[in-house]
């Protein structure tokens, strides 16, 4: 009998963890498969118009852009930040759209853009990182014809610093990059997060070190040397850029995701010099959900919009309320599998770019 119950509280061998694993990671899959099954297919209207679109060097969003153009609009031409004035006089499009407009974009950006309306072409920005960089983007705004943001804060802000026009127009994710898909064990985590160590995101870190120190923890990204607790998290964290195919591989073998949004307050992070709040999610919050898995997010105020917590995504808004949720989730088989799953539905169904595109360009 004593050999008898060694064997039941042994530990489990390498080849039982892996069959474990396997077999989890399989039973999630499937399920994931199914909920693609369901989802509604979307055609889009194809326009008679012909589209430059400028770049910004994220590949997350640019490429679901280019797709949903493509699908979208009669023609859609490529550009550059640096050269968008000549490439649109050479390819004479109805409609400039230019993502974002920050980072990469040259001195003479506006310059440009006052050139290509000068030639009776139609330009619109497309801001996605509000309501960061209003220092910049509170001067950019009033030199294109139309302005959308991620941000719904921001509408009645570039409104009252002399945009002409201004629409709200949440992000999505391109399903051809972000998708389930089967991951090996160099991928399997329990508790994963990917992005840059913000002064907000160190603090609740640093807070949930010995909580997370018995887990298996990936965390990724620049600046993570600021954590006060890396004697704990230091083991964690792979310092450095994680490009979008390995992060889609981390957040498939991933049971729960993390998603922080990062500060807004004015600083060493930011250049939010106006001070403006933000409301809206981020774009990893579409991109975690549709790779089917759970995610839990920081409370933005416009969430319910498109998730609703508790049944497609989960919410906290302390450290003490997220520890709580981890624990019970990753003891909660089960209903982490559905809530994920439920998540990669309404993700799939209503986030995509092809859909977001082709509301954008009712506007214009």
């Amino acid at each position: 009998m004593k050999d008898v119950a060694k064997r039941r509280h042994r530990p489990p061998t390498e080849a039982e963890t892996a069959y474990r694993g396997g077999y989890a990671e399989g039973r999630r899959f499937g399920g994931c498969q199914a909920m693609m099954e369901r989802v509604q297919m979307f055609e889009p209207t194809v326009r008679n118009m012909k589209v430059l679109y400028i770049p910004q060097g994220f590949d997350a969003i640019d490429e679901g852009v280019i797709g949903a153009l493509q699908q979208s609009v009669r023609e859609c031409v490529v550009g550059s930040p640096a050269n968008m004035l000549q490439e649109a006089s050479q390819h004479r499009p109805d409609l400039v759209l230019v993502m974002n407009g920050l980072h990469v974009f040259p001195p003479d950006h506006l310059e440009q853009v006052n050139g290509i309306r000068g030639l009776g072409i139609r330009t619109a920005v497309w801001f996605v990182d509000d309501p960061y960089f209003t220092e910049d983007t509170t001067s950019i705004c009033q030199h294109y014809d139309v302005v959308f943001t991620h941000e719904e804060a921001a509408v009645p802000f570039y409104t009252a610093h002399g945009a002409g026009r201004v629409i709200y127009m949440p992000l999505a994710v391109n399903p051809g990059m972000f998708q389930p898909r089967r991951t090996g064990p160099q991928h399997q985590y329990d508790i994963c997060f990917i992005g840059t160590g913000f002064w907000n995101r160190i603090a609740l870190f640093d807070e949930l070190a010995p909580f997370l120190a018995d887990k298996k923890v990936f965390i990724a990204g620049s600046q993570w040397n600021r954590l006060q607790r890396s004697d704990i998290l230091g083991r964690f964290i792979h310092e450095g850029w994680i490009d979008p195919g390995a992060t889609v591989d981390y957040y498939n073998g991933a049971k729960i995701v993390i998603n922080v949004h990062r500060t807004c307050e004015n600083g060493e992070d930011n250049r939010n010099t106006h001070h403006l709040q933000g409301h809206s999610i981020n774009p990893r919050t579409y991109e975690i959900s549709a790779c089917g898995t759970m995610q839990i997010t920081d409370a933005r105020n416009d969430l319910p919009r498109y998730y609703r917590p508790g049944y497609d995504i989960e919410t906290f808004t302390t450290a003490a309320e997220l520890q709580r949720k981890i624990k019970y989730y990753l003891h909660h088989e089960e209903e982490r599998r559905a809530l994920a799953w439920r998540g990669l539905l309404t993700t799939l169904n209503q986030h995509t770019f092809t859909r977001r595109i082709a509301q954008l360009l009712e506007h214009v």
